[in-house]
């Protein structure tokens, strides 16, 4: 298992160094260090029967392969299942690897919460990594996330837009979070996004006092 993670690792270093600094290998870093240490404090507590740490770290590694922000036509839908294989993983392993990564987004989950749902009964790791991915996009760190995707994929936008999606979209995460750990965590980062939001606010404020 040792040599498949480190095979994973290398391949997941290359694929994510064509994303922006938002969504690159520093991220996937975070997400894999979050997840265990969610899955840790998760036992530690006695909320969470034994997790699949292998299982973890392999999803955690490959969650944002083949993302539908980035990905190309030419990728597979399944590509985090045949970089598995293709590196000696079991089809079993592969394939619930696969459908972490295929149900972590936050977008899915918005389309089929039920199914989400479902399917952490079936793979409580999914609960970790997702949980995992959502804090990355929160705190300080989500803040730089966010600055960063915006001006590489929303051009057209301005900075206030990035702002409004605290609101919209990153304020409401800790409403998401599966886990006793993601929801403590996810608690004092979107504090820390609505302190922020707050300073932008008062700033921005001298536009209409002239």
């Amino acid at each position: 298992m040792d040599e498949l993670i480190a095979k994973i690792k290398l391949y997941v270093k290359d694929y994510m160094s064509r994303y922006d600094a938002s969504h690159d290998y520093n991220h996937v870093l975070r997400v894999l260090a979050l997840s265990h240490h969610i899955a840790f404090q998760e036992i530690k507590r006695g909320l969470s029967p034994e997790y699949d740490f292998s299982l973890i770290t392999l999803a955690a590694l490959l969650h944002d392969v083949g993302d539908k922000k980035y990905v190309t036509d030419t990728e597979p839908e399944n590509l985090a299942e045949v970089v598995l294989l293709d590196n000696g993983a079991t089809e079993n392993l592969a394939k619930k690897v696969q459908m972490i990564v295929t149900h972590v987004s936050y977008s899915g989950e918005i389309r089929n919460p039920l199914l989400v749902r479902a399917l952490i009964t079936e793979l409580p790791e999914l609960a970790v990594v997702q949980d995992a991915d959502r804090l990355d996009a929160t705190g300080a760190v989500g803040i730089g996330r966010a600055f960063t995707f915006g001006g590489v994929k929303r051009k057209d936008e301005s900075m206030e837009a990035t702002i409004t999606h605290f609101h919209q979209k990153l304020e409401n995460l800790g409403e998401m979070m599966k886990t006793l750990t993601g929801k403590t965590m996810a608690t004092e980062r979107i504090q820390r996004l609505i302190i922020f939001r707050g300073w932008w606010a008062e700033e921005f404020a001298i536009l209409g006092s002239g």
